[in-house]
């Protein structure tokens, strides 16, 4: 799972990154940037759910 969240995330920063370089596609930019910060915070409270779990045990 964390593989396919990776994957996720240089998808997002590869489509943010061609949006702010071609003009017309200024949008995907933004979308990109969106998604990309999306993705990333869920794998980093994910991560600390984890760890408060393993905490407990």
């Amino acid at each position: 799972m964390i593989t396919f969240l990776v994957i996720l995330l240089i998808i997002w920063a590869a489509a943010a990154i061609v949006g702010f370089v071609v003009k017309g596609l200024l949008w995907l930019g933004f979308v990109g940037l969106i998604l990309f910060v999306i993705t990333a915070l869920w794998l980093y409270f994910r991560g600390k759910r984890k760890e408060r779990e393993a905490a407990r045990d």
